[in-house]
């Protein structure tokens, strides 16, 4: 279950995703698969070799890319969420949904 973002952040992803663009979505997020987790960021894009790419080069498996839908998507928490986050300079994303509590600001840099 996805929450704490608004409808037009939704559909600015989507658009994104289907322009086939690499596009991020963070939100809070419930599965009991994961009950340590309460986030989840949600890296998108229509072309799939693309996306593929991207995963290779951030080190992530492909193979666990959620291409079932319209909007194929790798799902990222806890440490790698927060390292990605960082590398793409979506400080407001980290900000936003608390991802660095008690570590020191320096990434902001």
């Amino acid at each position: 279950m996805a929450f704490g973002i608004k409808r037009d952040e939704m559909k600015q992803w989507k658009a994104a995703v289907a322009r086939g663009e690499i596009a991020f979505l963070t939100h809070y997020w419930l599965d009991p698969k994961f009950p340590w987790m309460t986030t989840v960021t949600k890296v998108g894009c229509s072309d799939l070799d693309k996306l593929s790419c991207w995963c290779v080069e951030n080190g992530l498996p492909p193979q666990h890319i959620h291409a079932r839908d319209d909007y194929p998507h790798f799902d990222l928490i806890g440490g790698k969420q927060v390292e990605i986050l960082i590398k793409e300079k979506l400080y407001d994303q980290l900000e936003r949904f608390r991802l660095l509590e008690g570590e020191t600001k320096e990434w902001k840099r």
